[in-house]
């Protein structure tokens, strides 16, 4: 089995990098290129830049952003929000990003999965989906910081996705964002059972026992962490190797 990765989620709100809880009531944290540094001589496995208002204005605001970290992080960069063609997709890779994450777009015109994996690779095709539990075992995909719901159900949505090219799931459960209470387990089980693609379990990490709970229980391929590093509750070496003590597959540093 591959390496579990251990990921630094930056959510972008124009210059500031930002924090909710269910991804709401957003706080200003500081300015990204300082952290997404930090993270990276941390030794971050990779970085997740998500624009998060970016679907709501139409736009994505993260290309200076991205051609900046590009310059000193040499980490693969995953960055969306906002994407809506391949036209976009392309912007973000010629800036420096690896790999884009699109969930509205991706809703609204399924075949856009299929559209980025043949021009650019599934590799680079990130689904992003924002969970939301709706009854037991069962959740609805939401877009737009979990407010608009899409009527999709998130584990058939998945393996259509898969279907038609999606190279990796980033899975955020709103829930749990933000709670410091752990992750779905539930949620990225039900996921990763449905999938042979890499799934990313993001949302709620709060200390160590949920990084071992998701990926022992939950079978996640990688753990986007954001809450937890932002407000220094505990540093990437720290938790690389209290994975490694639990006797999780991770790179060691």
């Amino acid at each position: 089995m591959a390496n579990v990765r251990l990921i630094a989620r930056l959510d972008i709100k124009g210059p500031n990098l930002i924090k909710g809880i269910h991804l709401e009531g957003l706080r200003v944290i500081g300015d990204p290129q300082q952290f997404a540094r930090e993270y990276y001589e941390q030794g971050a496995d990779e970085l997740i830049y998500m624009d998060i208002v970016a679907s709501l204005y139409g736009r994505n605001n993260l290309t200076d952003i991205v051609r900046r970290a590009a310059h000193d992080i040499f980490v693969p960069l995953t960055v969306g929000g906002g994407v809506r063609s391949t036209d976009d997709v392309n912007t973000l890779l010629r800036a420096g990003a690896d790999k884009v994450a699109i969930n509205t777009a991706a809703i609204s015109r399924p075949s856009l999965i299929t559209e980025v994996a043949r021009r650019f690779g599934s590799q680079c095709m990130v689904l992003s989906i924002e969970a939301k539990r709706v009854g037991p075992e069962r959740w609805e995909a939401y877009t737009d910081n979990g407010r608009e719901k899409t009527g999709f159900d998130v584990i058939d949505w998945v393996s259509r996705a898969e279907k038609l090219g999606a190279g990796e799931i980033m899975l955020t459960s709103v829930d749990q964002e933000g709670t410091r209470k752990g992750f779905d387990t539930a949620l990225v089980r039900a996921v990763a059972a449905s999938v042979s693609i890499p799934v990313i379990a993001s949302g709620g990490m709060g200390a160590i026992t949920d990084l071992v709970e998701v990926v022992e229980n939950g079978h996640a391929d990688a753990v986007a962490m954001a809450d937890v590093l932002h407000y220094k509750r505990m540093g990437l070496r720290q938790i690389r190797a209290a994975a490694i003590a639990a006797g999780l597959g991770v790179r060691e540093a």
